[in-house]
């Protein structure tokens, strides 16, 4: 097993997670079976409890486990599929060893960071690096870890102690760290500063780990000079200096990394069994980044959310829209509206933002809304809903976003003015959604329903089983605590809102479609978390098919995309 450690200096949100993904997909463009972990300092047992706002989405995987945004790179980078244990939190390993504590296996002996916390954190490495996340269920070759946060932070220390007695234990020939570090460039002199980049390095050396590689973010194209400078004062081959400076779309990090002769540099450093040259997969990605870069016709998609203001709180949701834009060469113009600006409410108390962001709704090709929890912005959302139904535009619904166009409809179609999710009106008559039986209100962490589950489609008729070729049942990733009541369902079902996909038990409904509409689809679960670069996810394809008016050609044509 070969490891490859990804650090960070200088600022978190470098593009640590990007990195990894990519060196990733080169290793696995020359052969190799490839695996990820991403060690997350914080406390929390899991990402589930987060605010979005707090570190992006959480994302989820097959096995229910809910974790960092940068899991759903990897997934979508290398097309594998991982477990809640290749990430790996602080408060995950010491639950670990205090239960540890607790049962009597350390034998009386005083538990300490040194050697306990840091022998826990490489015992988990080495037992999640061989766990197979290929359909070939082989075991993996490389492992590529990634350490969240900055060099010199307090709450990473205990890692990086882990990982300096690590390097001696795995041998050299089987382990190498790779640190991202920021050059940045001053708007006043407009020069490329090396210092933070060498502090950074310097704080690493005194920790015990020497880079093998330094790779360079900037906001434009680093300077010979620059590469020189770095070289000399960091101690490395100027080879070993890699520069990533911002670009189009992260499609193009690998072919940059590629460039550079990053492939020559592992086969030496780590003694792999590879050629000099990438095969076809690399080649696709170069055929993708340049087909992006070429792209002319326009399809704007309006996401109505409640956390528009970071673009990471829907990663996956803006990737899922990206990879199907893509796929029927259009460029992406997603524009975030927040739901709450869209309320009666908002137009008393200020007028401009709330007439902007119905402009933005009016124009826009089609209409997404995302999952989501809690009242705040649900009354935009059911307005946006409404709008879309009535107007014809095209819509998707994800998780939330189908609980409520239960709702709107509901009220507005069914004329049960008081319908409601019980999650916001524990009294209503009307109760459209109810919680599940399962559904602890104790805790909050972990108490959903999640992971990969079946959904069986009820009828021929439905757009979104053609969609997915015509399957007799799909199998994607869920995260709620809500459902729509199964009791009511045969009244929407005779105004025109057919629920065509239900669980395994025929108790859930998982999929809606609107009759007499362009596309007007919701789903309970999560496609965007299966979507990859080549394999678009069908409700997030269907959705931009429908916007550039090509969804009945494509169906005529069997689904495929014309060339």
């Amino acid at each position: 097993m070969k490891y490859i450690l990804v650090t960070g200096g200088v600022i978190s949100g470098i593009g640590k997670g990007i990195i990894a993904s990519s060196i990733g997909t080169i290793l696995k463009s020359c052969g190799l079976r490839v695996t990820a972990i991403k060690i997350d300092p914080y406390i929390n047992i899991d990402a589930g409890t987060f605010s979005p706002y707090e570190h992006g989405e959480v994302f989820v995987l097959n096995d229910g486990g809910e974790v960092d945004l940068d899991l759903g790179n990897y997934e979508r980078f290398l097309d594998i599929n991982l477990y809640k244990d290749n990430n790996i939190t602080t408060g995950k390993i010491y639950q670990h060893v205090i239960n540890k504590e607790r049962h009597g296996d350390y034998l009386g002996k005083t538990v300490q960071v040194v050697p306990h916390i840091t022998d826990a954190v490489q015992e988990w490495v080495m037992n999640q690096a061989k766990v197979p996340v290929d359909d070939d269920k082989k075991e993996p070759q490389i492992c590529v870890i990634e350490l969240g946060g900055t060099i010199g932070d307090i709450e990473g220390m205990p890692f990086v102690e882990a990982f300096r007695q690590f390097q001696f234990k795995a041998k050299r020939e089987n382990f190498c760290n790779i640190h991202v570090s920021l050059v940045p460039q001053p708007n006043a002199t407009g020069e490329q500063k090396t210092k933070p980049t060498q502090n950074s390095v310097r704080a690493l050396r005194g920790l015990g780990l020497s880079p093998d590689l330094i790779v360079c973010r900037s906001a434009k194209p680093i300077e010979m000079a620059v590469k020189e400078k770095i070289s000399m004062f960091c101690h490395v081959e100027p080879e070993q200096v890699i520069f990533i400076h911002d670009v189009s779309s992260t499609y193009r990090v690998p072919i940059l990394l590629e460039e550079q002769g990053i492939i020559k540099y592992f086969k030496q450093r780590l003694n792999l069994p590879i050629d000099d040259q990438p095969s076809d997969l690399l080649m696709k990605w170069k055929k993708m980044a340049c087909r992006y870069e070429r792209l002319l016709k326009v399809c704007s998609i309006a996401l109505v959310g409640k956390y528009t203001k970071l673009s990471d709180c829907y990663a996956s949701v803006f990737k899922a829209l990206e990879h199907s834009a893509l796929a029927i060469n259009y460029k992406l113009d997603l524009m975030y509206i927040d739901s709450t600006e869209l309320e009666r409410s908002t137009e008393a108390e200020n007028s401009v933002k709330y007439h902007q962001a119905w402009h933005k709704l009016c124009k826009a090709d089609g209409i997404l809304v995302p999952g989501g929890f809690g009242i705040r912005g649900t009354e935009g959302k059911l307005q946006a809903i409404s709008w879309a139904r009535t107007k014809k535009k095209p819509f998707l619904g994800v998780c939330l976003g189908m609980q409520l166009a239960v709702v709107e409809f509901a009220r507005n179609c069914l004329n049960w003015e008081d319908a409601n999710s019980t999650e916001f009106d524990s009294d209503t008559k009307n109760p459209v959604v109810i919680d599940m039986p399962e559904h602890n209100p104790g805790d909050m962490g972990g108490t959903m329903r999640l992971g990969k589950r079946r959904t069986v489609f009820k009828t021929e008729n439905s757009v979104l089983k053609k969609l997915y070729g015509d399957e007799m049942f799909v199998e994607e990733r869920h995260r709620h605590r809500y459902e729509v009541n199964p009791e009511l369902t045969h009244c929407f079902e005779e105004k025109g809102l057919k629920f065509v996909g239900h669980d395994t038990e025929g108790n859930r409904m998982e999929i809606i479609e609107l009759e007499n509409h362009p596309y007007f689809v919701g789903v309970q679960f999560h496609p965007e978390f299966s979507s990859r670069p080549m394999k678009p996810s069908p409700p997030y394809l269907g959705l931009l098919l429908a916007a550039t008016g090509t969804l009945n050609a494509y169906l005529q044509r069997g689904c495929k995309l014309s060339p």
